[in-house]
């Protein structure tokens, strides 16, 4: 069994608990900056740090008569640390302590998913390796098109979740800035060096400007990367779906002993998780939208965007987070059937190997235009008669005459679709199976 990390909690990240832990942290790296400033006595830093405390339930209990959710953490903070609470948040604004906590946690939420897309990466490669030469028929327009091999198309997820795996790297580092500002950005009460301290302390970016707030396109780009790897495990489960339709039968979700598949229905093995990734996919695209809305404010700065991001940004990450384990559960132990790939390639009596005829008749020098007359009208027979095209290639004279008995044999190689499969699994970096 291929080993993946174990996942920490996400939904952990986005308790009440750790947002007021990350906020306190954050008043408490600022009057230790203060202090380095002059600003604030050494001794009452001391006494802050290590008086310093909250309660969940009495912020929820001030924050009903202030109607402030800061307002009412500092004081709960204050009963705690006593006369020294008078250096906590000085010269700072709401949004400097929410927007940089933000910051942190979704930065932390991203290096989880990180770890998700990098578990995917590892089973999808891995299962490319295991079915590297396995034929199977490649399908446009859902119609049967060529002969390709399973592999190919592991390989072309890997490769996919490589470049997600880009695209959240660079979301992680647009989303990891913070401020310390003041109201208006503008450092009218708070030294700069505050906030370069404060975020030097929580593995963050000092924003080179901002206005009481971060500017939202950083989120938007975080969400609209999650939603854009939502949109690649969509793709991953429709094509799962699609091959375990009874008709198909090519690629099956696991089904454990036990497992029961319908109600009334005793037959039935329905790609239940599939359709479940598919259906969360659509959540994402919909967080992505609202923090795209999210990006227009008044001024310099109002709350519209606030009570959106209280809901979309634990969602998603939290979906995100789920969707990439279930996929990489069900790409490391989904059930393949080798033998109906073949049986479906063959299915269609030899119509996918049209395009080598027309080649090689083309290359025997006919016009490309009589070439794929002869080749359609043999091949629309094949759909109505339900014979084989090679049975009516070989008594087509006007075939015959160009093309020799191994040239025909070529035609119908099923292997051609896989030729360049090591090329192509080398230039992915995918080594063979073990």
């Amino acid at each position: 069994m291929i080993e993946r990390y174990t996942r920490p909690e996400m939904g952990a990240l986005w308790t009440d608990e750790e947002k007021f832990r990350t906020w306190l942290e954050i008043e408490i790296h600022a009057c230790a900056a203060q202090a380095e400033l002059g600003l604030i006595p050494n001794e009452a830093v001391a006494v802050i740090r290590d008086r310093a405390a909250f309660s969940v339930e009495r912020i929820s209990e001030l924050e009903e008569t202030l109607n402030h959710d800061v307002i009412a953490f500092l004081t709960n903070v204050a009963e705690h640390v006593g006369e020294e609470s008078r250096f906590v948040h000085l010269g700072l604004t709401s949004s400097d302590v929410g927007d940089t906590a933000l910051s942190a946690i979704t930065r932390r939420a991203g290096l989880l998913l990180r770890k998700g897309v990098v578990g995917l990466i590892d089973v999808t490669g891995a299962q490319a390796v295991r079915y590297k030469y396995t034929p199977m028929i490649g399908r446009t327009h859902g119609i049967h098109a060529e002969p390709m091999t399973f592999g190919l198309k592991l390989a072309l997820w890997h490769e996919e979740m490589r470049r997600n795996l880009e695209r959240l790297d660079r979301a992680i580092a647009r989303i990891s800035f913070g401020k310390i500002s003041g109201a208006v950005g503008t450092y009218a009460n708070i030294d700069p060096f505050v906030e370069r301290y404060v975020c030097e302390h929580m593995d963050l970016q000092p924003a080179p400007i901002s206005t009481q707030i971060l500017q939202r396109d950083r989120h938007a780009e975080f969400l609209s990367t999650c939603a854009i790897i939502g949109g690649s495990l969509e793709k991953f489960a429709t094509e799962i779906r699609h091959l375990q339709k009874t008709e198909v039968l090519e690629v099956e979700e696991y089904f454990a002993k036990g497992q029961k598949g319908s109600s009334a229905m005793p037959h039935k093995r329905n790609p239940i998780t599939c359709e479940r990734v598919a259906g969360m996919a659509r959540l994402l695209r919909g967080y992505a939208l609202a923090a795209m809305e999210n990006q227009s404010l008044w001024h310099e700065r109002d709350i519209t965007h606030s009570s959106v991001e209280r809901v979309i940004l634990p969602d998603a990450t939290i979906a995100l987070d789920y969707m990439l384990a279930k996929m990489t559960h069900i790409v490391e132990h989904f059930f393949v059937y080798p033998e109906h790939m073949l049986r479906n390639l063959n299915g269609t009596r030899g119509l996918i190997f049209s395009q080598q005829l027309l080649l090689a008749l083309t290359k025997k020098g006919m016009l490309r235009e009589d070439a794929y007359r002869i080749v359609q009208g043999h091949a629309m027979r094949v759909w109505k008669e339900e014979v084989h095209l090679r049975t009516l290639v070989e008594a087509d004279g006007e075939i015959t005459d160009i093309l020799t008995a191994t040239d025909i044999d070529g035609c119908f190689d099923e292997s051609r679709g896989g030729k360049h499969v090591d090329m192509i699994f080398a230039r992915l970096g995918l080594g063979e199976a073990a």
